[in-house]
């Protein structure tokens, strides 16, 4: 079969889409699976934060190792063994029967997942140079595509055939999208290198010495924690607008919806932006409309007005990740590519975990407007800091920085 990027672009764009569905599907009904499956009545809370902990606490541990390994024998190859283990791991969560069986999986799945930055990885790799920001841009709409579908489906899904089952609901959609890369996916730039695999100690010390590959490695933990800081306050926040109890939670989701499907209609367009104007200045925009959409938002306290901001928030912030992972893909020599976007699913992973424990602290201690603030004024920051000789993120000798990660 004749390779075609367009080809591989569209089968990962829907295997991404289906791990993403599946976590959409079915991870948000956790917190009811421990209590109505598992019997977990006292500190719900806690084991349902704990057990969403592990997952990224371990996932962003492992990931340089798999990223090496990647590196060396392919990332095809990586992406398989993510999508079969991940299968797994939703199978394994249909059959358990209790909390520490449920925590012991769920570790498992960090240690072992990894199938979207494999993906991006050889959308990265194996696409022209000039349509790397369009492809990556298209990419991240499936996440978003399934954030929008997910919850809904889940909901559904969960209520005529019940949390349980939804796992193995969950685990069928990633075998779909195992299946799909085995047979149609192509990595043609890749060649195995007969060279020593490189250790994650000499990987880390490589990727410091690449000032743009750090700088974007910031932004990205940055920005996931931006995210998550929020995340878990949204519905919390529209119940504190007025909302009535019994349509807080469709009200809220609609908000959640209006952020996935502004990215859905913005991120390939900036990705055709990205290569004509320079994948700086779309970060820099996308962080400046990030920032001042979190900031606005405080002025509003009307459910219509914050939905309608949100959605404007989600038009410039589905700039920031096409242009970090076209930007990362950019300033790293292809040898390195797979351990780059390890690293950086790392620095997301943290980022997710760190967010919602300084959200929930801050809106603890605080108050949820403050933690908009907050929010905000990081995005900001970073916007300026990215304007500043020392941030800057070009740094005028790429083909030193790729060697400096050979």
């Amino acid at each position: 079969m004749a390779y075609s990027w367009k080809r591989n672009l569209v089968v990962l764009w829907i295997g991404c889409f289906l791990v993403s569905m599946a976590y959409s599907v079915s991870i948000p009904f956790m917190s009811i699976f421990l209590q109505n499956d598992l019997g977990v009545n006292d500190h719900l809370e806690v084991w349902t934060g704990t057990i969403f902990a592990i997952t990224f606490l371990t996932s962003s541990l492992i990931a340089p190792f798999w990223g090496s390994l990647a590196d060396k024998y392919g990332r095809k190859p990586m992406m398989l063994r993510a999508g079969i283990c991940l299968a797994g791991a939703y199978f394994l969560y249909f059959i358990v029967q209790n909390p520490y069986e449920l925590f012991a999986a769920r570790m498992l799945e960090g240690l072992l997942a990894g199938y979207i930055p494999s993906a991006i990885a050889i959308v990265a790799t194996n696409t022209p140079e000039k349509q790397v920001g369009y492809a990556l841009g298209i990419m991240s709409t499936s996440n978003a595509a399934a954030s929008v579908i997910g919850p809904l489906a889940g909901g559904v899904v969960s209520h005529f055939i019940g949390p349980r089952e939804t796992f193995a609901f969950a685990g069928a959609m990633v075998l779909v999208a195992f299946v799909i890369a085995l047979l149609w996916v192509r990595e043609p730039s890749f060649q195995k290198s007969g060279a020593k695999r490189s250790s994650v100690v000499q990987d880390l010390k490589a990727a410091a010495a690449n000032r743009s590959l750090m700088s974007a490695l910031f932004i990205v933990f940055v920005t996931s924690t931006s995210i998550m800081i929020l995340e878990p306050l949204i519905t919390i926040y529209v119940l504190k607008l007025g909302v009535d109890q019994s349509s807080a939670s469709l009200k809220a989701g609609v908000i959640f919806s209006a952020v996935g499907i502004a990215t859905l209609i913005a991120a390939p367009r900036w990705g055709k932006i990205g290569p004509k104007i320079g994948y700086e200045k779309v970060l820099f925009i996308g962080l400046l409309g990030g920032g001042l959409g979190n900031l606005l938002q405080i002025l509003f306290h009307n459910v219509i007005g914050f939905g309608l901001l949100r959605f404007g928030y989600g038009l410039f912030f589905a700039a920031v990740f096409p242009a970090l992972n076209a930007y990362i893909a950019m300033h790293t020599a292809p040898d390195f590519r797979s351990r780059a976007f390890s690293l950086n699913q790392t620095a997301n992973q943290l980022g997710l975990l760190l967010g919602p424990l300084v959200g929930g602290a801050l809106a603890a201690q605080f108050s949820i407007t403050l933690v908009f603030a907050v929010n905000g004024c990081m995005l900001l920051l970073v916007a300026l800091l990215l304007k500043t000789p020392k941030m800057a993120l070009l740094s005028g000798n790429v083909r030193a920085e790729e060697k400096s990660s050979l």
